[in-house]
């Protein structure tokens, strides 16, 4: 679990591009969060995603996010363990669940760093968010399904429970 809060806040912070009218920044460390939730569980998934994204905001000069990342990145990561686990990614990795759990927890991500950041910047602000959270959120996908599957392929799923 310690590894996986590693990895997600090193790829949260490896690739950010400042969004100025938040003061936030877009990343690809989702697909870590994705790949923590679906392979190992909803709980795995909560503590890596919110961990090891409210670390990264911490490390990377951005505190007054990393309370609200902590719990987006936690419920995001969560909910996504626990829609996929409805079905064993042992079986199959590219199945209704797992496109299910990746697409919601994306929903979240996007709706709950609008909601952030009404609060912390103002709706006007946050608004003008959504479009990049939404990329963020795509970009994510792309990485969470490509890496996933070499881990399936891989069989990685045979080392753990």
């Amino acid at each position: 679990m310690g590894l996986l809060v590693a990895l997600t806040c090193v790829a949260t912070m490896i690739i950010q591009i400042p969004t100025p009218a938040t003061q936030g920044y877009v990343n690809i460390g989702d697909s870590i969060v994705l790949i923590s939730a679906i392979f190992f569980g909803p709980q795995v998934g909560f503590v890596a995603g919110g961990l090891g994204s409210g670390l990264a905001d911490l490390l990377s000069g951005y505190p007054q996010w990393a309370i609200a990342t902590f719990i987006i990145k936690g419920i995001e990561g969560l909910v996504a363990g626990m829609i996929a686990h409805k079905y064993s990614v042992n079986k199959n990795f590219v199945n209704v669940y797992t496109i299910l759990a990746s697409v919601v927890a994306m929903v979240i991500m996007v709706v709950g760093y609008f909601l952030g950041g009404s609060v912390l910047e103002g709706v006007s602000a946050s608004i003008g968010s959504v479009p990049s959270n939404a990329m963020q959120a795509v970009a994510s996908l792309i990485i969470f399904f490509v890496l996933g599957f070499a881990l399936y392929k891989a069989k990685i799923y045979k080392y753990f429970d």
